[in-house]
């Protein structure tokens, strides 16, 4: 009795001893990479390089013709917009991520040039002004594989995107003044597929490769929007830093409207500079 006894109380004691070790080895396998935060805030600027054409159609595909902001209307194709996102975790793998730019343009342009026809000297005139509104914002599920240096993450969402767009414009030939403008202002909500690498150099540097894409076939606002995105952190101190990015926009939408179809087709590149909060 007193044998089987011992043999027992050895038996309860080296499991109250492994126990612990189990589960703290388990808390070791669960813990989340330190390419990951629990929290993250970026906030800052996007400096981009644009390209933009406006187009129109008729119902049968005829093309209408085009504008490109940039070079018919001078729009500036630099310009610094503010975008925001914020990253958390749920448990060690998994967790939800946000992200928000808005680009608003405006830009008046005249023109004037001389032509003689017939022996008569006529004097042209004409004023143009455009104005191109652009926001994106997106929410998406995260799941990410790996818990060392180096994880991969995959996630499904949405995406919101919103577009106004007029143009207008007036000519005048001696004293005759024609005028004529056109407006659209639409948004609509797609769904998302995010694709993302996250390597940690170490507690104060990391680097990251995000790529996403945004598709959707409607005929109020449909067509794709693509990102890509590589960049870098440092942080000097444990919950502050800096974060340093170059990305890639291809945005193309087409609109059917009652008697014709427009369409953007828009390519942003460009760094960003965010301050970093993490927690």
């Amino acid at each position: 009795m007193n044998r089987g006894f011992s043999t027992c109380a050895h038996r309860r004691a080296r499991s109250l001893l492994l126990f612990p070790l189990a589960m703290m080895s388990t808390a070791a396998l669960a813990q989340h990479s330190p390419a990951l935060d629990r929290a993250s805030l970026w906030v800052g600027g996007y400096y981009t390089h644009m390209d933009t054409v406006i187009g129109a159609s008729d119902k049968s595909g005829d093309h209408y013709g085009s504008v490109d902001l940039e070079n018919d209307l001078g729009f500036d194709s630099h310009k610094t917009t503010p975008r925001a996102r914020l990253d958390f975790l749920i448990g060690d793998h998994q967790g939800f991520s946000f992200d928000y730019y808005d680009a608003r343009r405006t830009r008046t342009k005249s023109m004037t040039r001389d032509f003689s026809y017939g022996g008569t000297n006529y004097i042209a005139s004409a004023s143009a002004r455009g104005k191109l509104n652009f926001n994106f914002g997106s929410a998406a599920y995260r799941w990410w594989m790996g818990s060392g240096n180096d994880v991969f993450g995959i996630g499904l969402g949405a995406a919101y995107y919103g577009v106004h767009a007029s143009i207008s414009g007036k000519a005048r030939l001696n004293d005759e003044v024609v005028q004529a403008s056109s407006s659209s202002s639409e948004n609509a909500w797609a769904p998302m597929l995010q694709l993302g690498w996250r390597h940690a150099f170490a507690n104060t540097m990391r680097m990251y490769v995000d790529l996403s894409g945004v598709k959707r076939n409607s005929s109020r606002l449909g067509g794709h929007i693509y990102n890509a995105s590589v960049g870098f952190e440092w942080f000097p101190w444990e919950h502050v830093g800096l974060g340093a990015e170059y990305g890639y926009s291809r945005i193309s939408l087409h609109q059917h409207r009652e008697h014709f179809n427009d369409g953007l087709d828009m390519k942003f590149s460009g760094p960003s500079l965010f301050a970093r909060f993490r927690f």
